[in-house]
């Protein structure tokens, strides 16, 4: 996979790069990392913190088209069984559309929506409405120093 950055210089690592950019369809997805992953949405979920090496927050992405559900029906709690850790959430609609569904109520999300999902325990998922529907999802635990997720140190170490 090729990263561009600098001027057009090619960058061998991303993972130690001052800086550079990449087109999120270029970023690997779970599935193809680790095949037994279980992919539970129609989308292609995208590592973006695994690949640029992020240690400052976590943050993924996800592209799909019509009709795909993009996010899982899940919250994050403090759960060891779901290895989540108590994160908040923003999820930036960066193209197409998507409904996202939070505790129950469906919000329309059309692109450069964000939609913000601060109580961790509320239950929340997102459909993509047309094609080249791409979603960035950012989380964090609020008031500690970032770790990796328990989900990601479990499926990608």
């Amino acid at each position: 996979m090729a990263w561009w950055c600098c001027e057009d210089r090619f960058v061998a690592d991303p993972r130690t790069a001052p800086f550079g950019a990449v087109l999120l369809a270029d970023v690997a997805v779970a599935s193809d990392v680790y095949p037994e992953y279980p992919d539970v949405t129609d989308g292609d979920f995208r590592l973006v913190r695994r690949h640029f090496d992020i240690q400052a927050f976590g943050v993924n992405g996800i592209t799909g088209n019509a009709g795909d559900e993009m996010v899982e029906p899940h919250h994050e709690r403090d759960d060891e069984d779901n290895l989540t850790d108590g994160h908040e959430e923003l999820f930036a609609v960066m193209s197409g559309h998507a409904v996202f569904t939070v505790d129950g109520e469906d919000l329309d999300a059309p692109t450069g929506t964000l939609v913000f999902v601060r109580d961790p325990a509320l239950i929340r998922s997102a459909r993509a409405t047309v094609d080249s529907t791409a979603i960035l999802a950012i989380g964090g635990r609020p008031g500690v120093p970032f770790e990796v997720s328990r989900w990601e140190r479990a499926w990608f170490p």
